[in-house]
């Protein structure tokens, strides 16, 4: 008959506890020495890695869920320095910034860098989405892209869209609206029509919601089990590609049949006569991308747009006049054409400041495709690297007053070689003046037809995306002194 002994086996499980435990130790150890070795041979920038494995990601992601993120970047930069090391997402990660680093790295796409995201986004975007092509594949992508979204396209097919669409959205507000859930409504419809032709409906605001969960898990960890955010955006992914699934099978049949239409869906297919055609898989992927590009970042800047300048009276002042002198050479017609877009150049300084001070996209990944000397330091080949277009747009000596709402500094300067809200290179976002003609129809609607204030106090919070904590509250009403 075996006696169990409980002490002798606590100090067994005791004993193996502590053998793990040195184990672990003597592998950072081993791990530390030989980084600390390989970086006084290559001069890596100064920083600091964190924890094992988990580096600083809750630090980052703590940060990031205030109102005031600022402190993450300031903290390393004033100790180690506008490009330094950290640990973020799982991975060792070179932060930079500076401007002139980061459109150096941007310039070199290809070249020296390319494209590497964290595994929840490139997960949730698809293998063959526009952020993860490379090489001549996404140069062929990017520029198909490009001639769905330049000016010449928007003048004489998409504004007619733009401007519809945002009246039919506004011709429903009345009381007291969430204005980030009405902008996403807009940005969603304006997005699903370029890219499918497809008008607003019950099967489009279903999707729309589906894909909220899907930009909810982007910063998260890669594990379904671990996440539970990450679980449901994985499962609304699949819900999304079933529906675009459907919708491509569908046109391929109508298209067999003759039926022509003039959208993105319409250019891939006519790309299949190309040395490389597309299957479903890749077109779905390709429009899932699309679509998160058009949709989450317009309609953020949309609504902290209305809320800078409802937090600064004087550039509301100034906007309204602008819109309201559009609006009573018009006439009857409400309606705008290109030539109202052109007379809106506050619009565009509001437009551009809202840009710079809200950074939507905080900032782009890269990898190192060999290694890399940048100040002095060499970024070793297989490096994941990080450009912040946030701290540049808020760094004092690049803008005067960076933290504060000023548009009226776009009208000083001439040669904006730090402002890059849409990357740059040649993975500068294709819809960026799309982007622009966008806002300015929205603000110009809104404050032809509406008066507004805030209901409650909100605040800007930066994680998973930039948005507001309460999607910003306010009651609008109807404005009678505007012809």
């Amino acid at each position: 008959m075996i006696i169990f002994n409980i002490e002798l086996f606590s100090l067994f499980i005791m004993t193996i506890f502590m053998v793990c435990i040195s184990t672990i130790i003597f592998f950072i150890i081993i791990i530390f020495r030989t980084t600390t070795t390989s970086r006084r041979k290559i001069n890596l920038p100064p920083g600091n890695t964190g924890l094992p494995v988990i580096g600083e990601t809750f630090q980052l992601i703590s940060a990031y869920k205030t109102e005031n993120p600022e402190p993450f970047i300031d903290a390393r930069v004033l100790k180690y320095g506008t490009v330094f090391t950290t640990h973020v997402f799982g991975e060792r990660t070179v932060f930079s910034a500076d401007a002139e680093t980061n459109r150096f790295i941007l310039q070199n796409e290809g070249r020296l860098f390319e494209s590497s995201y964290p595994g929840s986004i490139a997960n949730l975007v698809g293998k063959h989405s526009l952020l993860l092509m490379r090489g001549s594949l996404h140069r062929k992508m990017h520029s198909l892209t490009m001639s769905f979204a330049n000016v010449t396209i928007i003048k004489d097919h998409l504004l007619v869209d733009i401007d519809r669409l945002v009246r039919l959205n506004l011709d429903s507000w009345t009381g007291r609206i969430l204005l980030m859930d009405e902008a996403k409504k807009i940005t969603f419809e304006l997005t699903l029509k370029q890219l499918l032709s497809i008008d607003p409906c019950e099967w489009s605001e279903k999707l729309r919601k589906e894909y909220m969960l899907v930009i909810e898990g982007f910063f998260c960890i890669p594990l379904p089990f671990f996440s539970l955010t990450y679980r449901r955006a994985m499962q609304a992914r699949k819900r999304v590609t079933e529906a675009l699934h459907l919708v491509v099978r569908e046109r391929r049949i109508e298209r067999e049949c003759g039926v022509k239409k003039n959208d993105m869906l319409a250019a891939l297919f006519d790309s299949d006569g190309d040395d490389e055609s597309f299957c479903d898989d890749e077109i779905v992927d390709f429009l899932v991308s699309l679509l998160v590009a058009g949709y989450d970042t317009t309609s953020t800047t949309m609504t902290l747009a209305v809320k800078f300048l409802t937090d600064t009276p004087s550039a509301l002042a100034q906007l309204k006049e602008e819109h309201d002198t559009i609006r009573a050479n018009k006439g009857t017609s409400m309606a705008l054409e290109w030539d109202d877009y052109k007379s809106m150049p506050f619009t565009q300084c509001v437009v551009s400041e809202t840009l710079r001070l809200s950074n939507i996209i905080s900032g782009v990944f890269r990898r190192a495709m060999t290694d890399v000397k940048i100040k002095d330091y060499t970024i070793p080949k297989g490096s994941k690297v990080f450009t912040s277009f946030r701290a540049v747009h808020l760094d004092q000596e690049n803008f005067e007053d960076a933290r504060v709402f000023n548009p009226w500094r776009w009208q000083k300067i001439s040669d904006p070689t730090n402002f890059m809200p849409f990357g740059g290179g040649p993975r500068r976002c294709p819809g960026y003046d799309l982007a622009r003609v966008a806002l300015s129809v929205f603000l110009h609607h809104l404050i032809t037809r509406f008066s507004w204030k805030h209901t409650e106090e909100d605040k800007l919070v930066f994680f998973p995306t930039t948005r507001t904590k309460k999607r910003y509250p306010i009651i609008v009403e109807q404005r009678y002194d505007v012809v």
